[in-house]
């Protein structure tokens, strides 16, 4: 070992000791660059000190961006087998992924906020996603199975006086690999094989059709079975003496009885948790000229996988933890079609103007068992519950635009003006039929939510300006002003009438409401506008090129909107206070980042499927009164040479606390106090000052590989993955030990032989290695005892597998 390596390790080693919140910024891997001469790809280590970023607009040095910015190289995706938004979130301080199995989707927390409900026709969530710089409304149409992606930006903080609509809590940007007139004739591909029957298949190819213009082609596909085994009804529900004396107990006659249906029961087919996903994109470049360039692509989604399952933290004796009692086959079937635009023009050498737009067109329809088969039925209308929840369609119809002019070169103050537009068009079936005991039982209340017509605009001017005082101090201001307007048109929550004239059976997803029992419940017509300023100051001070600190205060904006019944909501407003440091050492083999922030929170937006004293159910948006304050400090180390790379992310958040909120309420949490009338919920409770959820104390991710030689000019390289966490609640309601996540190590380990030439590798894997249960949600059901069961969502099992990669 070379002094030089022994001095790094040392260095590494006192910063641990001293320093119990450090976290490493971005994964500091080799790049590979491909040879264009001989098409194979050759290993070269990249000085963590080079890596740029677009964080504020322009390509800067990551440790001179006076941004608390995590960048993730291609080659970290690959190695941690980054499939998802949600499989980032280990690489990121204070980022959370939840999924929501009835919509499929995955929702995002930052530095603790987050709503876990934004995944409906009428939220949005606090942390915005953007693909090549084009905002996406719809995270499970743009990042569902990220493809041929170059990088990964993630900005924490308020970002919106330069990153489009909705990035109160932060930004995220993937970037994919662009077309290269120059770059010759070359690609790559993977194949891979693993537990519960996976495989995937994908391949990336450049192709230069002349010197000003050049394709990419990618193409994906990855698919598992479900996680999630189906159980066997004969062996869980009663007996039918059981059924009959629970049926005749509660009123019912002999005459009337009849046995509980095991056919209804779904003991084959496709399970829940599965992957079925299929994903093509085609790119194209045009430079005629040295002044001007325009990126365009086309990306087409298939997802046929099934919904991810709630699993009950304590399974009924004799039952697997991995399974679950449904009468609801799973279902998902999705399509998305996307067109993004990049133009650059350099005016001249002092002004650029750039023109990005974007569009995107997705559907989908999904079925879920939202009773979970907790709670077991007592007789065919007794005891437990039947509910489906059925996305009978939804359709999502989105663009954007966004016109940039800056300046370029050396300037005493470089300067950037915007332009921005976005809309929506949305419209969704969303049915939910509740029968009692099963859906052969009584209508306990079904509904049938139609909203034909829910629009979105969102105008807005930005400026951003930052002074050279000096050629180490910098001062920087900005300001945005956004107009935004929201409309649910001829939007109709249908609900049960008790017709006892109408047969009692689950509505069909081709029924009409009115011809099958069903009343006006709410009329949803509502119109929100309103206009805003948010504004960014600024200073940052580099002691040197491997030193730089900065102080910051920005505000962040998401509108308010329309909710059931034609209600609106108000926007929500966060101040973020902050400080930071980036330091480089050892030539530029080792990077810290680090930054302390103050949250202020106003009018913070929850949103929950809730109950009205009329007996109603809809979605209801709440906003917390007074300030919900957040306070944290998170640090990024990465460190490496030629053989050895090692990374560090830490997450402290010590404060994270809500504001006033009186009357919450929510349908996952069965069992709340019930509520006074003027509240307009039939249950709910107080939940003011609680602790805000997937925000735990202190998360760690550690990474670790190293190069092993083979005299043949091969590599074999091991790598170990971990993330701890400590203690983190599942939801504002802080109910419990069935609403906690507890502290937990989950660890990844993958060893990956690299052939001498760089031309091809086997990587062997294996995922969660302890096989632990992380919850991500939870949710809560009341049996006939008057007993909590409490359900989740979880990270997937142990999984295994083994991949081959090609370059060529």
């Amino acid at each position: 070992m070379t002094l030089h390596r022994s001095a790094m390790y040392v260095a590494l080693a006192a910063v641990l000791a001293a320093s119990p919140a450090l976290a490493l910024a971005q994964d500091a891997t080799p790049q590979a660059t491909t040879d264009k001469g001989n098409g194979s790809s050759k290993q070269k280590v990249q000085n963590l000190d080079t890596i740029q970023v677009s964080a504020t607009k322009r390509e800067t040095p990551l440790q001179q961006t006076p941004v608390a910015v995590t960048a993730i190289t291609a080659d970290a995706l690959d190695k941690e087998r980054v499939m998802t938004v949600q499989d980032i979130t280990k690489l990121v301080p204070g980022l959370q992924g939840t999924t929501e199995g009835d919509h499929g989707v995955t929702t995002l927390t930052m530095r603790g906020i987050g709503n876990d409900s934004a995944k409906t026709e009428y939220a949005d969530p606090e942390v915005a996603l953007f693909i090549d710089g084009v905002y996406s409304p719809r995270a499970e149409s743009a990042t569902s199975l990220l493809m041929d992606i170059d990088s990964v930006q993630v900005l924490r903080g308020p970002q919106g006086t330069l990153w489009g609509r909705n990035s109160t809590a932060g930004a995220i940007d993937f970037e994919t690999v662009k077309p290269d007139p120059n770059g010759g004739f070359n690609g790559n591909a993977q194949m891979s094989l693993g537990s519960y029957s996976q495989s995937g298949q994908k391949a990336a190819v450049n192709l230069p059709i002349s010197s000003t213009f050049a394709l990419r082609v990618a193409v994906a596909h990855e698919q598992h079975d479900g996680y999630v085994n189906f159980q066997n009804p004969g062996s869980e529900l009663p007996s039918v003496a059981q059924q009959q004396a629970a049926y005749l107990a509660s009123g019912g006659s002999a005459a009337t009885f009849q046995p509980i249906n095991q056919a209804l029961y779904v003991t084959g087919g496709d399970k829940y948790s599965a992957q079925n996903q299929t994903a093509a994109r085609i790119s194209a470049l045009w430079q005629p000229t040295d002044s001007f360039k325009w990126n365009l692509s086309y990306e087409y989604f298939l997802d046929r996988g099934t919904p991810s399952m709630n699993l009950m933290q304590n399974p009924r004796p004799g039952q697997a933890f991995w399974s679950v009692l449904t009468d609801v086959a799973p279902y998902l079937h999705r399509t998305s079609k996307t067109v993004r635009s990049r133009m650059d023009w350099q005016i001249n050498p002092d002004i650029a103007f750039t023109y990005i737009a974007g569009y995107n067109r997705f559907s989908g329809s999904a079925n879920f068992d939202q009773d979970d088969g907790a709670i077991l039925p007592t007789s065919f209308t007794t005891g437990g519950v039947y509910q489906e929840d059925r996305t009978n369609y939804s359709n999502y119809s989105s663009y954007s635009h966004e016109f940039d002019l800056k300046s370029s070169g050396q300037h005493t103050v470089d300067w950037i003006l915007g332009l921005y537009y976005a809309s929506e068009d949305n419209n969704i079936r969303f049915d939910i039929p509740i029968m009692n005991g099963t859906q052969q039982g009584t209508v306990s209340w079904q509904g049938s939510f139609i909203q034909p017509k829910e629009t979105v605009e969102s105008e807005a001017i930005f400026g951003q300006a930052v002074w050279h005082v000096t050629d180490a101090f910098n001062l920087t201001a900005g300001a945005r002003f956004s107009d935004d307007t929201r409309k649910n048109e001829g939007g109709i929550n249908w609900g049960w009438a008790y017709d006892p004239t109408v047969p009692q059976v689950p509505i069909a997803a081709n029924a009409n409401p009115p011809d099958v029992g069903f009343t006006v419940g709410q009329y949803n017509d509502g119109r929100y506008h309103k206009t805003k300023v948010t504004w960014l100051g600024r200073a940052d001070y580099l002691f040197s090129k491997n030193a730089m600190v900065y102080a910051s205060v920005s505000t962040g904006y998401k509108s308010g909107g329309t909710q059931d019944g034609g209600a609106l909501y108000k926007p929500e407003s966060l101040t973020n206070y902050e400080v930071g440091a980036k330091f480089t050492f050892f030539d530029g083999h080792m990077t810290w980042n680090s930054a302390a922030y103050y949250e202020d929170f106003k009018n913070f937006q929850l949103s929950a499927p809730i109950v009205y004293p009329n007996g109603n159910h809809g979605l209801g948006f709440s906003n917390v009164g007074g300030s919900t304050k957040v306070a944290g400090f998170e640090s990024e180390l990465a460190l490496q040479d030629h053989d050895d790379r090692a990374n560090l992310v830490l997450s402290v958040i010590p404060k994270k606390t809500l504001g006033t909120l009186i009357y919450a309420g929510s349908n996952d949490y069965a069992g709340l106090p019930a509520c006074p009338p003027a509240s307009n919920l039939q249950s709910c409770m107080n939940i003011t000052g609680h602790t805000l959820p997937h925000a735990p104390d202190a998360s760690l991710t550690a990474i670790y590989e190293h190069d092993f030689h083979l005299p043949d000019g091969s590599r074999l390289t091991p790598r170990v993955s971990a993330q701890y966490q400590t203690m983190q609640w599942l939801s504002p309601f802080n109910l419990g030990a069935g609403d906690q996540q507890k502290a937990y190590l989950r660890s990844d380990f993958s060893l990956r032989y690299t052939e001498p030439q760089d031309r091809w590798y086997i990587n062997a894997y294996v995922q969660n290695l302890s096989n632990g249960k992380v919850r991500t949600n939870a949710g809560r059901f009341v049996d006939p005892n008057g007993n909590f069961v409490y359900v989740s969502q979880y990270l997937p099992p142990r999984t295994y597998g083994v991949e081959v990669g090609v370059w060529f």
